[in-house]
């Protein structure tokens, strides 16, 4: 099977909002009304071992290494092109939030987050101990005009993120449910703390939630620091 190359699926961009007094919501929250679709699951027996499906799937429900992908609705988007909806700000949602890991574009705003520096990812004060030689991070990349945005929007960062400053975060696997068949047919077996790698025995059975990145090559920063340092550079 051949996979379409990733883009947004409608051009629903973080756009500054004219009216100061409403809040910028970062692209991959998720939204009021966004809920999880019917998944009509079904295994089948496959080359390499059981292989989950959805009854009616497209293959834009997986990733480009062939994971099957959580289904959740969108809202749709205004006169502006913003995603419509009250934020769920504990929530990513799964596909824009694998766009955004897929693609190294900021959480925010869909820009593309390289800096002359690296690449930025923000963790919750308590999240990893930093002296680790990799991390695993959920959180898509920020780009330097949103990153101070992010600390304060996103309730797990506590406005005093940890500033992880990469040269290097290659794809490491996903967070997601394993499933299983009884007699009654598919039914969810486990639901792993940590994330599962590609590569995986049990990832054909797996249905994806989250794309999770390895952070190599990296350095902790304090976020003004980086910051002007970075203006430094234009």
């Amino acid at each position: 099977m051949t996979f379409p190359p990733l883009r947004l699926a409608y051009n629903p961009r973080a756009l500054e909002p004219r009216d100061k007094h409403l809040s910028l919501v970062p692209y991959i929250t998720q939204r009021q009304g966004e809920d999880a679709a019917p998944d009509n699951l079904i295994l089948t027996r496959h080359p390499s071992g059981p292989r989950l499906y959805y009854a009616d799937e497209d293959p834009r429900d997986r990733d480009p290494r062939g994971v099957l992908w959580a289904r959740c609705g969108w809202n749709p988007v205004d006169a502006q092109g913003r995603i419509t909806g009250e934020p769920q700000w504990k929530l990513m949602h799964p596909h824009r939030q694998m766009v955004c890991m897929q693609t190294l574009t900021c959480q925010v705003c869909t820009r593309p987050a390289r800096t002359p520096l690296g690449f930025l990812f923000l963790a919750g004060p308590r999240d990893h101990d930093p002296t680790q030689a990799s991390i695993l991070t959920n959180q898509p990349p920020v780009c330097r005009k949103h990153a101070r945005t992010a600390a304060k929007l996103c309730p797990h960062l506590a406005d005093d993120p940890t500033v992880f400053l990469a040269r290097s975060a290659p794809l490491y696997g996903v967070h997601g449910t394993v499933y299983g068949r009884d007699e009654r047919g598919v039914k969810v077996i486990a639901q792993p703390d940590a994330p599962l790698p590609y590569g995986h025995p049990n990832i054909g059975t797996f249905l994806a939630s989250q794309l999770v990145r390895r952070l190599q090559s990296f350095r902790v920063v304090g976020l003004d620091e980086l910051l002007n340092h970075l203006a430094a550079t234009q």
